[in-house]
């Protein structure tokens, strides 16, 4: 086996919590060495309240993983670039495509490893489902992504303020599974955007784009479901209907289950990490940063009831 890559987890809060940490523990190719957070602490690790005490003091902590929100994200980013550290970012990658594209460029340059992640692309039915759809014609995408913003993340104010993107954080993960099922460009038509009058971000969202064929593709996103929660994607092709539902979880073509299996979404990406830094490699994809860039650029606004946690 590959000696373990030293790694640090930066911004201690739910996600990390959830996800990353059970899936570094539960993977054989990282080392946890240390945590980067003003509010969260994680046993058996050294840990730092500030990130630039972090890199002076552990040069030897090969690579990090940034979950923190994405406003904080970039200089972050940049600083362990510098300082020639293989990097990690949580989605959405930046909050801007100009920082997105600023870092891919620094860490080519420095011969260092930049994974912008998108955990939905590692669910179970998404890889089976770009292998299937392959070679057909589409003739329409629907993509319905809603659920309780309360439940998923409660008490986070900053995904209502500038650079929070709103119902955008779990609707860009449908993005990132559209994006790596449909091939070619994507473009957003037209966008109508939900603000609460209370809040600087939507609370939902419809999007009507097109595929590079031309194929009509329609988005709802919403974050005032209630009940049970809603991911799916459907795909009408010229071989019949595709359905992605639970996020990616369960594939299903023509009614029939195809697929379906454990959540191995964060475990992948740390694979894929893993294998990038190890082969001295990058994976930058922003076409779902992108799509959302043009949703607000293309975005009507309307105002609905204030949000209340």
């Amino acid at each position: 086996m590959s000696k373990r890559i030293s790694l640090a987890l930066v911004g201690i809060g739910k996600i990390a919590r959830d996800q990353h940490i059970p899936s570094i523990a539960g993977g054989e190719d990282f080392e946890l060495a240390a945590a980067v957070s003003r509010h969260g602490k994680i046993d058996g690790v050294e840990n730092f309240e500030d990130f630039d005490a972090f890199l002076k003091a552990r040069p030897d902590v090969q690579a990090v993983s940034l979950c923190t929100p994405p406003e904080v994200r970039f200089d972050m980013a940049r600083k362990a670039i510098e300082a020639r550290r293989d990097v990690l970012l949580e989605k959405p990658p930046a909050t801007t495509l100009g920082e997105a594209e600023a870092l891919a460029a620094m860490a080519s340059a420095a011969g260092v490893t930049l994974f912008a992640t998108w955990h939905s692309r590692f669910a179970l039915g998404v890889e089976p489902a770009r292998q299937w759809l392959a070679g057909k014609a589409i003739r329409s995408v629907s993509i319905v992504w809603k659920e309780d913003v309360r439940r998923w993340h409660p008490g986070q104010a900053w995904i209502w303020e500038a650079g929070g993107f709103g119902v955008f954080d779990p609707g860009i993960n449908a993005l990132s599974i559209l994006t790596a099922i449909v091939p070619g460009a994507i473009v957003v038509h037209q966008a109508a955007l939900s603000f609460p009058s209370n809040r600087q971000q939507p609370i939902a969202a419809s999007l009507s784009m097109a595929s590079a064929a031309g194929s009509p593709i329609s988005v709802e996103l919403d974050w005032r479901q209630e009940g049970p929660q809603t991911w799916d994607i459907t795909v009408e092709t010229d071989g019949g209907e595709l359905r992605l539902s639970k996020g990616g979880a369960e594939l299903y073509i023509d009614g029939a289950l195809a697929s379906s299996g454990p959540d191995r979404e964060y475990p992948g990406i740390y694979d894929r990490f893993a294998a990038l830094v190890r082969a001295r490699q990058g994976d930058a994809d922003f076409q779902p940063l992108r799509l959302v860039a043009d949703a607000f650029l293309r975005g009507s606004r309307q105002d609905v009831d204030a949000f209340h946690d």
